[in-house]
């Protein structure tokens, strides 16, 4: 009986992996594969990769989704296949690059999901922009999800919307007519136009001149694409989250955790989603799985509750969780930010007392207006985290730093050493990991620059003096104290001998 059981087990076993629809390949395999298809997903992964064992089914799933359009997806363990992993320059598991031929390569961020890795290998098959007809039309609405369609019998329109879709074709399907009738029977006042179909909300929209806005340039058919691609109200979660972080457009969050608010909380949005379109995409997030999100936009974890982000601005808007969200509340909320007479929400530390302050400036959420966007100073700012081991190693040279300056009556009031903990402070930088070193320069602020060299004094008193405006040498005044130090002790030296 024991064997019996494992032996079925085995032959399982064979018979899902002679199933499986996703090619397992080796170095000596892959240059051949990759060549002899027009375009491959390659999965690099190690067998023991948590994150390679959950990708593992919706892999699978897109795999096979796949194979019946003859589209590949390959994998590779790269605790067998060492060499071919480093030639390929993997750093992490699981890495998912595209292979157009072995020379055009590209990786691929998207979401993990199934449909997601099907619906961007469709849009790597198929030309940037796909030629549409009468006859084509059905079969072109039903390639993806969500498909942009230009209508133009002009060069300069081809030309603009050409480069549109070789700019977005990661993201989206292009095709292009140039029907005049065809173009009529969806809805098209006048040529040229965009219409966009998706499988979501009312299935279509139309950009053309009843458009008061309408200019057929790339920047205007990116930014209504880009508008037309989400849902009125859609869900926040793992898998669509980083669509909306990467947005241009701020977005709202609801958190629910029951129906009945869900419903409420949306219908109430739906209503304003004229007047908060381009200002604002809506999010459902369940707060029963994900209210875990709700001190990263200032929200105690309470629900129902509602609040802004804008990702680019580094600003977040709150309904107050002291005020039970009611239809007339919540409208009041929408139609402040949308008039912006919306004050900013701001995450911030007690503000230190000037005396507080020194050799390395303490900047919270409330004074970082006031000490690093001070124009007349070039301002070196940490954004460090208190559990992160390279900050804490950084920090008995960073007070060495700020003491070359604060200390120095010519440097003082020319270069300021700071740091903010941004983990407890607010600050409208965009922080990607710890420590993040940034020079705010005098009469430049808006174009901070990333410390990127060695971390030691040298280095940094260095870069201060290289990128910040006033060029200002901390060390300068070291160098003249050593000078002071030898010159003292050289005159003691002279005398002790002259005594003798």
């Amino acid at each position: 009986m024991k064997y019996s059981k494992i032996l079925y087990t085995l032959a399982s076993l064979l018979v899902a992996a002679k199933a499986s629809d996703v090619v397992q390949l080796t170095t000596e395999e892959f240059d051949d594969f990759v060549s002899e298809n027009s375009v491959v997903m390659a999965e690099f992964y190690a067998p023991w990769c948590g994150h390679c064992q959950a990708l593992a089914p919706e892999y699978e799933q897109a795999a096979t989704i796949l194979k019946e359009k003859n589209l590949m997806i390959a994998k590779i363990d790269c605790t067998e296949e060492e060499k071919l992993c480093a030639d390929q320059k993997i750093q992490g598991y699981p890495t998912l690059k595209v292979f157009h031929g072995l020379d055009k390569v590209g990786q691929y961020q998207g979401p993990r999901k199934a449909d997601a890795i099907v619906s961007y290998m469709i849009r790597q098959s198929m030309p940037a922009v796909s030629p549409v007809t009468a006859e084509n039309i059905d079969e072109f609405k039903g390639t993806d999800n969500f498909v942009a369609i230009g209508f133009f019998d002009d060069k300069k329109s081809n030309t603009t919307f050409q480069n549109l879709a070789d700019s977005l074709r990661d993201k989206y399907v292009f095709g292009a007519s140039s029907d005049a009738k065809l173009a009529k029977e969806l809805g098209v006042s006048k040529l040229p136009a965009v219409v966009v179909f998706k499988n979501f909300d009312d299935g279509k929209a139309i950009y053309d001149s009843s458009d008061k806005n309408f200019k057929f340039t790339q920047k205007n058919l990116k930014s209504f694409v880009a508008l037309e691609s989400f849902p009125v109200i859609g869900e926040i979660g793992p898998g669509t989250f980083s669509e909306y972080a990467t947005a241009d457009v701020p977005l709202m969050y609801i958190f629910v955790d029951n129906a009945e608010d869900r419903e409420e909380l949306s219908e109430i949005a739906r209503s304003y989603h004229p007047q908060l379109k381009g200002k604002a995409h809506i999010g459902l997030l369940d707060a029963s799985m994900y209210g875990g999100h709700a001190p990263n936009v200032n929200l105690r974890e309470e629900w129902p509750a509602v609040a802004i982000q804008d990702f680019e601005k580094g600003l977040k808007y709150v309904h107050p969780q002291d005020q039970k969200i009611t239809k007339k509340s919540f409208s009041k909320f929408i139609e402040d930010y949308v008039s912006g007479k919306l004050d900013p929400s701001v995450k911030s530390e007690k503000v230190p007392a000037p005396e507080e302050q020194g050799p390395v400036y303490t900047v919270v959420g409330k004074n970082y207006d006031e000490l690093v966007l001070d124009d007349d100073k070039d301002v070196l700012v940490e954004f460090y985290a208190p559990w992160c081991g390279h900050c804490k190693n950084l920090a008995p040279t960073y007070e060495e730093l700020g003491a070359l300056y604060f200390n120095n009556a010519d440097l003082k009031n020319k270069v300021v050493v700071a740091k903010v903990d941004h983990t407890l402070n607010d600050v409208p930088d965009e922080i990607q990991g710890y420590p993040t070193i940034k020079l705010f320069k005098a009469g430049d602020k808006k174009n901070p620059v990333e410390f990127t060299g060695s971390r030691t004094l040298e280095g940094l008193v260095e870069f201060i003096k290289e990128e910040g405006t006033h060029k200002a040498d901390g060390l300068a005044g070291k160098a003249a104290e050593k000078r002071d130090v030898k010159e003292d002790e050289k005159e003691e030296k002279t005398a002790e001998h002259e005594e003798l």
